[in-house]
């Protein structure tokens, strides 16, 4: 006669396994496929609408005030999602960061939806404190920075590397380049 030997209860760490790991998978996946929405990173007075006014600055003092602190942060260490320069800046971290110290006014920490508030002009009418975008990963403005003149302007260019001064004439960023943006009213 055979004798049977009932299945040893699952371990502990195995039934919390079978139950919560395809519940987690689930939500991770679910999770990637939710598209971020930034509309409520700012201030009710300023959500962007397409027939909303565009994100303006027009204090010469400001625009002004805009390069210099850009300038006074050459040299920051790049941190992916970075906001603050003691922790690292992205390049939407330092346009965020420093429009929000000159202006006292908050941009959501984004560059595509930067680009949707501010207003698009033609590059002969780039002035100091002005923004440039770019095409860096295969998608309009994934990349920007702060125009401070004579085709120059800073950014914070990429994961190893610091805030810095580059040149639109630079092969990499003319052949980049896809916005042009103020935060001065139309002339």
């Amino acid at each position: 006669m055979p004798i049977h030997v009932p299945n040893p209860a699952p371990h502990p760490a195995r039934r919390w396994a079978r139950f919560f790991l395809p519940l987690w998978v689930v939500i991770t996946v679910g999770a990637c496929s939710i598209a971020p929405t930034y509309t409520n990173m700012l201030d009710d007075d300023e959500k962007y609408s397409p027939f909303a006014k565009y994100f303006v600055l027009d204090d010469p003092a400001i625009r002004k005030d805009l390069v210099i602190r850009a300038l006074d942060l050459v040299g920051t260490e790049y941190r992916w999602g970075g906001d603050h320069p003691g922790e690292g800046l992205d390049c939407s971290g330092l346009v965020t960061y420093i429009v929000s110290k000159s202006s006292r006014r908050n941009l959501p920490h984004h560059a595509a939806t930067i680009a949707l508030m501010t207003r698009p002009i033609a590059l002969d009418e780039l002035a100091p404190g002005d923004l440039v975008f770019f095409n860096t990963m295969r998608r309009k403005h994934s990349h920007m920075g702060i125009y401070i003149g004579d085709n120059r302007f800073v950014h914070s260019p990429a994961p190893g590397q610091r805030v810095r001064i580059d040149t639109l004439k630079t092969r990499y960023y003319a052949e980049r380049l896809d916005g042009v943006h103020t935060f001065s009213r139309k002339p």
